[in-house]
């Protein structure tokens, strides 16, 4: 049986339109912008049999902490052909040596951890029209001054430098903040993206003030489809279901260290008051 040659090539903006389709058969929401977002902060692959994408991968650096794996996808009539492997492996050679981070779904699990990566938690998708409630106390519009000070609280809840992607959110949203003293203690950021909007990243000292920035836009948005991705063990998913946002999937975080296993997958502060309670997505983290 003959088999046409795959190649993989530089993932390019003349791809995008292949990709968003790929994504529609794979049941995702992204629309054109969401990849173009995507791809303005990563680099990657595309798969090309006979001129079609077939597979697509991006790799999302930042700084020289860590990188993202996320966007493979391998179309369904492409299966079993060990492409998954392939883009992985175009991946892992874009990211250097950063320590890697990636959400896998239950089917890419196993070839993740071939390749070394290993569970370090669960991601909980929640998703709806929320129902209407007040705007809790405390919250507050971010403006432009305040990006420094929210660059430097996701450095320290995330543990890199990601001032390149909150740029970009700050273009494609919006940003609130809870200060206290003068001082920036919390942010949450809200932005379109899929079926309707997304809320995240939200980084906080503690679970109210996360629960007061989500309803910050929650309640400015009444009647709309409203998107939130949180961790398992962040305390936010019960309130999310609460408020009419149900949990309808998510993934299994992953990590691969270029460290002893003994020490933290990305040297981060020890401050308890920045704990990230919502992610930007699960493919940007």
């Amino acid at each position: 049986m003959h088999t046409r040659q795959i190649d993989l090539v530089a993932f390019c903006p003349e791809h995008l339109e292949a990709a968003v389709q790929l994504s529609r058969q794979a049941g995702w929401p992204h629309r054109l912008e969401d990849w173009q977002m995507a791809l303005a902060l990563s680099e990657g692959v595309v798969a090309i049999e006979d001129g079609r994408v077939v597979a697509t991968v991006l790799t999302t650096m930042y700084e020289a902490d860590c990188a993202t794996i996320n966007m493979v996808i391998v179309d369904e009539a492409m299966r079993g052909r060990g492409l998954g492997r392939k883009l992985m492996d175009a991946a892992l050679e874009i990211a250097g040596s950063r320590p890697l981070r990636l959400v896998a779904t239950e089917q890419g699990l196993p070839l993740y951890e071939k390749l070394g990566f290993r569970k370090t938690g669960t991601i909980r998708q929640h998703q709806g029209v929320a129902g209407e409630i007040a705007a809790l106390p405390g919250t507050e519009a971010a403006t432009d001054a305040d990006m420094d000070a929210i660059s430097a609280l996701d450095r320290r809840a995330f543990g890199a430098g990601r001032g390149r992607l909150l740029t970009h959110l700050a273009k494609a949203g919006e940003f609130a903040v809870i200060r206290r003293d003068g001082r920036v203690c919390g942010f949450a950021a809200l932005r379109v993206f899929g079926r309707g909007e997304v809320i995240g990243p939200i980084v906080a000292a503690g679970l109210d003030d996360a629960q007061a920035l989500a309803a910050h836009f929650i309640a400015r948005r009444p009647g709309g489809f409203l998107r939130v991705d949180t961790t398992d063990d962040s305390g936010l998913a019960p309130w999310l279901a609460a408020q009419g946002l149900a949990h309808v999937g998510g993934g299994i975080a992953m990590a691969k260290p270029l460290i002893p296993i003994t020490k933290p997958v990305i040297p981060r502060d020890a401050d308890p008051a920045a704990t990230t309670f919502a992610l930007v997505n699960q493919a940007l983290g």
